[in-house]
């Protein structure tokens, strides 16, 4: 981010506005996101799929597994996170302890928009006190309850947006051009899964490799699957080629 004349008066602390209004805190860990891997996410029937590059750094020697960008909160609800590892970590824990709780509490599964706002109402405090940083990191958060399918957008300044098809993370601009192309209501998860990798191809380096991805689906009555690897590949070879028409006559 460039550096604008008197910005440097204004961006030492969180809590200080700048004369036009700006928290350059909150700016500089949206600047994190960017430069943190591409995930995206399609809401489909009656699931919703995540997919997120795992940038793997020295693929011969680090263990996959150990590099994870999907995670778990509970039953019925998964997130894919960009940006700052550590700080995604911290989100995850606090998003499970909050649906653990409620799942004590008023014996069910937490409501996927209420989780969402618990988060952001976490993050938001990180914008607004002395002695923090904002968490630079942003999650898609996808899941099913009794309202529906739902898919979450969480920002560093605590904002959420509610999507059908959602990218954040590095290179995003591709990857939603693509979606509001191609995306249609009453996908299945087949259908929902081609566009999602498809469009996270749009977005990445190295020609669209799309070796190191991680996928999963969060679908009702099945709760959250994990791809294998072998079978998020049988899906790679059904995509079309890039900028070019469907293999095998699909639309």
């Amino acid at each position: 981010m460039e550096m604008q004349p008197g910005q440097m008066a204004y961006d030492r602390a969180i809590t200080v506005f700048s004369p036009d209004g700006r928290l350059f805190q909150v700016e500089y860990a949206r600047e994190a996101v960017r430069r943190g891997a591409t995930t995206a996410g399609v809401v489909y029937t009656n699931g919703v799929v995540l997919i997120a590059d795992r940038r793997i750094p020295n693929p011969r020697l680090a263990e996959p597994s150990s590099l994870e960008k999907i995670h778990q909160i509970d039953e019925n609800i998964a997130c894919a996170t960009a940006g700052l590892v550590a700080d995604a970590r911290v989100l995850v824990d606090y998003a499970r302890l909050a649906a653990q709780v409620n799942r004590v509490t008023y014996a069910e599964p937490m409501p996927v928009e209420l989780l969402v706002r618990r988060i952001c109402d976490y993050k938001q405090q990180y914008t607004q006190f002395g002695g923090v940083r904002p968490f630079g990191t942003a999650l898609l958060v996808g899941g099913y309850d009794d309202a529906g399918i739902h898919l979450f957008e969480t920002e560093p300044s605590g904002s959420l947006t509610s999507f059908k098809a959602a990218s954040t993370g590095g290179n995003k601009s591709p990857v939603m051009e693509l979606f509001e192309q191609k995306y249609r209501p009453g996908l299945d998860r087949e259908s929902a899964t081609l566009l999602a990798l498809e469009a996270l191809r749009s977005g990445l380096e190295e020609a669209g490799n799309l070796a190191q991805v991680e996928v999963c689906t969060v679908e009702q009555d099945e709760g959250m699957t994990r791809l294998t690897s072998e079978e998020i590949q049988k899906y790679v070879a059904r995509l079309p080629p890039a900028g070019g028409a469907p293999r095998g006559g699909r639309s």
